[in-house]
Parts: structure tokens; C-alpha cells; sequence
């Protein structure tokens, strides 16, 4: 039987890795393929078997990393020692997360383990130091963006192209009316519960996430709808996992309780049925803002980190830009406004600037949609057949041997 060890660190990681989990699943001589390691709900549902909780390693910044570092040192090293002895696989594959994946990867590659890794670090954008460590710990990097071979290509590093799995699992087209139609059946509201302007706000997918970000979120919410007052308005917030919604129902209650006309919805979950919903998007920096990028929806990227870790990251930074479509648009298309900038005041403006001028809307949509064709790819077969073809080249070493 073929072995297959993987580790994603956080919840984008197992959005990422569960198509390919799935279509190694559909390769006829990857049956009985045993996939094991650190995964998400998303994987263990398509057969893997998650040795270690995926939450230890969901941090984000140098201040967050280093509060939780014992016990990510702790996690890897026991990951490696169980794959270098009897938990030994024919391949790694390294779901983002580069801070421990590589680290991981670097010693099975050395052991003469095949180490593959999903998802480039973003050397194009800071800390480009790191092709150095990638070109000694990954055979070959599977890139999710058109522009990264070039780079790995001059460093003298074996890379394939393989899309972005959300564009091949998001529609070109979006179905407005029919997203708002299952979130009102799902939240059993009235059938005109949304007849007015759709806002979705996502703070973010991590505690300190909505430590820092979801209560200038909620006051933004507040704000919008005094400035915005005699306008239907609907905010929805989808609660990226259940550990995270007790803090923000508790700024809901905070909130209503000031307002208590205000609509919003919380939902567990259904990201996209939100973001495909919605008319206008506030969002935390990360991945999501490429959902709702390929949702074709106008947004205000926002982020806040502690103030050390703000310092640490615009020393390392080389673009102007932190957030996905800006970065694959190569300019501003879509506002961000961080750390000092994310303010109610601020957001709020920038929101209804979208409100205000529809023409920049479809402008933006005609544009997002030429990125989506670009990231269309077979994504999860493409990554699946990287995988099955490493462990085909792997046991044909040891028969040679």
C-alpha cells in the first residue's frame, strides 16, 4: 500500500487540499492510498487520517508564531520522527504553511523521502531569501499562480503551474438571487429578507483575527447603517469554524443592543453563499479576498496585527499591496486599508464608495473575471497526478536500488 504524508496548517490549507485528496481518490493504482498526517475537516472527509489537532499550527505573525512556538517545535518534531520511522510515506506533500512545512520537508528530503509542496511561499512578495531553503526542500513546487514558475525557473527549482482550485470550484457566473434564496431557507427568514443592499463581512478565521479585527468590523457595521439610515441593509458574517462564534456573538449582542434595527446574520460557515450573496464585501486580508475576487464582488481589504509584528513585516515587504487581487491585478484595483487606516470612519467611506458608483463596479467585475479565466485550471487532478507520479518515480528507485 502507498503512503501519502501531508500537513496543512490552517483552514485555506484544507480548502486547498481537498480536491486533491479527492481526485487521488478517482487514479485507479492510487486505490488503498493511506493519507495521513495534519489536516482539516475538509480532508479527513475525503479519507485522511489527521495524526495531530491542525489548530496549533493556525497562527498568523511573528508575535502570534512566537507565543505558540513551543508548541508548534513540539508538534514537528514528533512529525518527523513518526515519518522517518514507521510512519515513513512514499511522498510529502507540504500544503502552504511554509514557516513549518519547509522546515518538515528539509529533513524527509535529506532522509531521501520525495517532498513535494502545494502552494509557493510568496517570495515574490517578501522574504524572497527563501528560495535558497525551498530549492534544498522541495523537488518540486506545485505553484497556484501563472507568474511563480518564472522565478523558480531562474533559481534552478523544478515547478508546475497547477491553477488555483477556487477558480475551478467558484462559477464564472454568479447566481445572486439564488444565494440569498438558500441563506433565507437555511436561516428560515422571510421570503423578501433580503430586499435591500447585501453586505458581507468576513473579520477573518483565526481568534486573534477577531480579537483585532471583528470589533472594527462591528463598529463599521454600525456606522454604515447611521449613514446609510432609511436603506434596507443586511449584513452577513459567516463564522469560519464554531470556536469563534461565541466572540462574535458577543459583539453582535454588544451591537444590537445600541441598534437593535440593525440586520445581521450570523452563519456557520457558507462563505461563499455569503460572498456570492452579498453587493459589496469588508474582509480581512488572506485568502478569502480571492473568493471574493473570483465571486466578482467589489471590496475593502482591512487588517490589523500587534504593532512589533506590523514593524517586523513592512521591513520584509517588497510590494505595495497585501491583498490577493491587488497583488494578481499588479495595482490597487480594490482598496486596503491597514493597521492605523482600519478604522469605522474609514471603512465605512470605502464602502459606500462602491455603493455610490456602479460603474466602477462592473469595471472591477470585467476585471475579475479575466483573473478567473487565468486561475482555471484542474487544479486538485493536476496536484493528484504530481503525487501519484512521485511515488510511480519513488518505488521504481527502490526497485533499481
Amino acid at each position: 500500500m502507498s503512503k501519502l504524508a501531508c500537513v496543512a496548517g490552517e483552514p485555506s490549507g484544507d480548502l486547498l487540499a481537498a480536491p486533491v485528496l479527492s481526485a487521488l481518490n478517482q487514479i485507479p493504482h492510487m486505490a488503498g492510498l493511506e493519507v495521513y498526517g495534519i489536516g482539516g475537516p475538509r480532508m479527513q472527509a475525503e479519507g485522511m487520517r489527521s495524526d495531530w489537532p491542525m489548530e496549533t499550527l493556525s497562527v498568523r505573525g511573528y508575535v502570534e508564531a512566537i507565543q505558540q512556538l513551543p508548541a508548534i517545535l513540539k508538534l514537528r518534531k514528533e512529525l518527523i520522527q513518526n515519518l522517518m520511522a514507521e510512519g515513513r510515506p512514499d511522498v510529502y506533500l507540504g500544503i502552504d504553511a511554509p514557516d513549518f512545512n519547509l522546515g518538515v520537508e528539509l529533513q524527509l528530503r535529506k532522509a531521501g523521502i520525495p517532498t513535494l509542496h502545494f502552494v509557493s511561499p510568496s517570495i515574490w512578495a517578501w522574504r524572497a531569501g527563501r528560495i535558497k531553503k525551498i530549492s534544498q526542500a522541495v523537488e518540486r513546487m506545485l505553484c497556484i499562480f501563472p507568474f511563480e514558475t518564472e522565478i523558480y525557473d531562474r533559481a534552478g527549482v523544478a515547478s508546475t503551474y497547477v491553477g488555483h482550485p477556487l477558480a475551478s470550484e467558484i462559477p464564472l457566473a454568479p447566481n445572486v438571487n439564488q444565494a440569498r434564496e438558500k441563506i433565507t431557507n437555511i436561516q428560515k427568514l422571510p421570503g423578501n429578507a433580503f430586499d435591500g443592499t447585501v453586505i458581507a463581512v468576513l473579520p477573518g478565521s483565526r481568534s486573534s483575527e477577531i480579537e483585532l479585527i471583528a470589533p472594527i468590523f462591528f463598529e463599521t457595521i454600525e456606522l454604515l447603517a447611521e449613514q446609510l439610515k432609511g436603506q434596507k441593509l443586511h449584513f452577513l458574517i459567516p463564522v469560519a469554524t464554531p470556536r469563534l462564534r461565541a466572540p462574535l456573538e458577543e459583539l453582535l449582542i454588544k451591537t444590537k443592543a445600541k441598534n437593535p434595527d440593525i440586520q445581521i446574520h450570523l452563519l456557520d460557515g457558507m462563505a461563499d453563499e455569503v460572498l456570492e450573496a452579498s453587493d459589496v464585501v469588508l474582509i480581512a486580508s488572506g485568502t478569502a479576498t480571492l473568493q471574493a475576487a473570483l465571486w466578482k464582488k467589489p471590496m475593502v481589504i482591512s487588517y490589523k496585527v500587534p504593532w512589533l509584528t506590523a514593524q517586523i513585516m513592512k521591513r520584509q515587504g517588497y510590494l505595495p499591496y497585501v491583498g490577493l487581487p491587488n497583488i494578481l491585478c499588479g495595482e490597487f484595483v480594490v482598496p486596503e486599508l491597514l493597521q492605523y487606516d482600519a478604522t469605522p470612519q474609514k471603512l465605512a467611506k470605502a464602502l459606500q464608495e462602491w455603493l455610490d458608483h456602479p460603474e466602477k463596479v462592473a469595471e472591477l467585475k470585467a476585471r475579475f473575471a479575466q483573473m478567473h479565466e487565468t486561475l482555471r485550471r484542474p487544479t486538485g487532478l493536476l496536484v493528484a497526478q504530481a503525487v501519484a507520479q512521485t511515488i510511480a518515480n519513488s518505488r521504481l528507485k527502490r526497485v533499481n536500488s
